[in-house]
């Protein structure tokens, strides 16, 4: 029996949780599902547990998904060569590697974090989900209807950004306004403005591990970070994050809270694969020691 990481070879997040699952004494591998199928062989039989990967029959204890390597970036070559057959041969290794993880949930094997919890987490949904369970999330709106927008964003501040992520937070300027026409391209989220302060949560099978403060020059942290540091444990927080991954289905998650002008935290994501490493480094959490631990328990129970 082995910790299984999924996720690239050269992740510096998958190699850091399996040295610390190795130093707790328990066997860990990656799986490094970017190696696939070029340059890593994958065979499964009719039998749920019927997983060979590179060779040998694999039955892991635990497993830790880092990154299932489905991103088509890193065939954005093939796919300009000949799109269709990249598309095609995308289709068919994503279908092998999710039915894998699959298999092992079905075989009641602890996964961090487990697919079937993953439509529970596209942005739209899991706020939607959060607060029919009574907890705190900013008023938002995901819309391609200017009209909507304008409506929105009437008497008060707003901030906008992507759907699913990938670019930095901004506020709503007046002259925004006029460009609301580019919403025939793609939706965007828009959300009341919160400018309090942000924290930053990690919750492990149910208890907080740890919980930080960050300083931001900048609406959006990630543009602009001057600081991290602890935040000592509050009950009412604690019960806040850790029901919001019960609501979610999520063993392992880095949480985003922001507070409105009165002080009140509100949600804004759980993400299910989050970075930690700078967290612990900044901080002086232990985030890791947390999730290795997890995984290193008799069955992770």
């Amino acid at each position: 029996m082995t910790v299984l990481i999924v996720g690239a070879g050269r992740d510096e997040h998958a190699r850091a949780v399996e040295a610390a699952v190795i130093e707790r004494g328990m066997p860990a591998t990656i799986f490094d599902t970017h190696a696939f199928p070029g340059e890593l062989s994958i065979s499964l039989g009719a039998d749920p547990a019927s997983i060979e990967i590179a060779g040998e029959r694999v039955s892991p204890s635990a497993v830790y998904i880092r990154d299932l390597g489905l991103d088509p970036v890193g065939i954005a070559d093939q796919m300009s060569a000949d799109w269709r057959r990249a598309q095609a041969a995308m289709r068919e290794r994503g279908e092998l590697v999710l039915s894998i993880v699959h298999r092992w949930e079905a075989l009641g094997i602890p996964i961090y974090n487990p697919l079937s919890a993953f439509p529970r987490i596209t942005k739209p949904f899991q706020l939607a989900l959060l607060a029919r369970a009574g907890l705190p999330v900013p008023d938002t709106l995901w819309t391609n209807d200017p009209a909507a927008v304008v409506r929105f964003a009437e008497g008060r501040r707003v901030a906008y950004k992507p759907v699913a992520g990938g670019a930095f937070t901004r506020i709503l300027e007046p002259r925004d306004l006029d460009r609301l026409g580019a919403l025939k391209n793609a939706p965007v989220c828009f959300q009341e403005l919160l400018p309090g302060t942000d924290l930053r949560v990690f919750v492990v099978d149910g208890r907080v591990a740890a919980a930080c403060e960050i300083e931001a020059g900048a609406t959006d942290f990630r543009e602009d970070e001057r600081g991290i540091t602890s935040v000592p444990p509050n009950p009412e927080l604690d019960r806040i994050c850790v029901r919001a991954c019960e609501v979610l289905g999520l063993r392992f998650t880095g949480m985003d809270l922001k507070a409105d002008a009165s002080g009140k935290l509100k949600i804004l994501e759980l993400n299910p694969s989050p970075m930690f490493l700078g967290f612990d480094r900044k901080s002086g959490s232990n985030v890791l020691g947390a999730l290795a631990t997890a995984l290193s328990r008799p069955a992770a129970a």
